[in-house]
């Protein structure tokens, strides 16, 4: 019988997460979680990781496994989920991944190159760099040592320039050079759903969620891990905006504001990436009937 993975795939707030769940019961089968950052432990209510509730309903992989200052990246997660696909599929032929992490998704579906791990030596020297010297002096850098990757590297984005700047100093060869963007082939067929809504409904979603984790106790959360604010796990919405009210650059309620907004920006960009794979199934979450049915269509044909 084909093996297949079922790839549960949409912006933040669409729903993924109960829809995930209602599935996984149907077929009985776990979680793969492909978020990159539920899988910090520290932080579940800013990535609105699943509940003790909702994990008890189904087993999930890949959640609050790891902490803030472990490093962790995309190719790991290549490697990690392959390996519990196949354990999976021993038991049965279909395995279930959800999430909107972008690269995660690739990784696993498409593959991803194969990029050194850069030592702790070199990280921490550029973490430093960094601090001292600044982003734009560290982009220029880049400019004079990869200036193909140098014109693609959104210059903005620190994670990515240093990252780039990392495997340079390590390796002593450009970061151009470990991109082969070469697609490899999986022992299973990749079956991809997308949950999508109207953009007015998906926006008060985000919207109305953000304020939930306000409820539920995000300021709370984001104070305890502020000493760790410079960690690369934590440059993300729902932290940055709240580090800076914290160091009064706005009042909380400006704060929320922003979370809202770049939790929509956010959504858009997901949006954006998704739109590119034709293979995707669109539906809308509510379609849990008609979700079933197409599934069953590949799974028990």
């Amino acid at each position: 019988m084909e093996k297949i993975l079922l790839v549960i795939l949409g912006p933040t707030g669409v729903g993924k997460t109960e829809l995930t769940l209602r599935l996984a019961e149907i077929f009985n089968v776990p979680v793969i979680n492909a978020d990159s950052r539920q899988i910090f432990s520290e932080i579940p209510i800013g990535t609105a990781a699943p509940t003790s509730e909702q994990l008890a309903r189904v087993k999930h992989f890949f959640v609050g496994n790891h902490h803030l200052s472990d490093y962790y990246s995309a190719s790991l997660y290549e490697t990690d989920a392959l390996e519990v696909i196949s354990k999976q599929h021993t038991r049965g032929n279909l395995a279930l991944m959800s999430g909107g992490s972008m690269m995660y998704i690739d990784a696993v579906c498409n593959g991803i190159d194969d990029i050194p791990t850069v030592d702790d030596a070199t990280r921490t020297l550029m973490k430093q760099r960094l601090a001292c010297e600044g982003l734009p002096k560290l982009v220029e850098e880049l400019h004079q040592l990869d200036p193909e990757h140098w014109a693609i590297v959104d210059h903005n984005n620190p994670r990515r320039v240093v990252h780039a700047l990392e495997i340079c100093h390590m390796t002593g060869q450009t970061y151009t050079s470990f991109r082969t963007n070469t697609h490899k082939e999986r022992p299973f067929r990749i079956l991809k759903i997308g949950l999508t809504l109207p953009r007015e409904q998906l926006y008060e979603r985000i919207n109305h969620r953000v304020e939930q984790m306000i409820e539920q106790g995000l300021v709370a959360e984001a104070r305890r891990v502020y000493p760790l604010r410079n960690l690369n796990s934590l440059n993300t919405v729902g932290y940055k905006e709240l580090f800076a009210h914290f160091d009064g650059d706005y009042d909380l309620a400006e704060a929320v504001r922003r979370i809202q907004s770049n939790s929509r920006r956010y959504a858009r960009k997901q949006q954006t990436w998704f739109k590119r794979d034709a293979s995707i199934a669109w539906f809308q979450p509510s379609q849990l009937t008609e979700i079933e049915q197409y599934i069953n269509h590949f799974v028990n044909p």
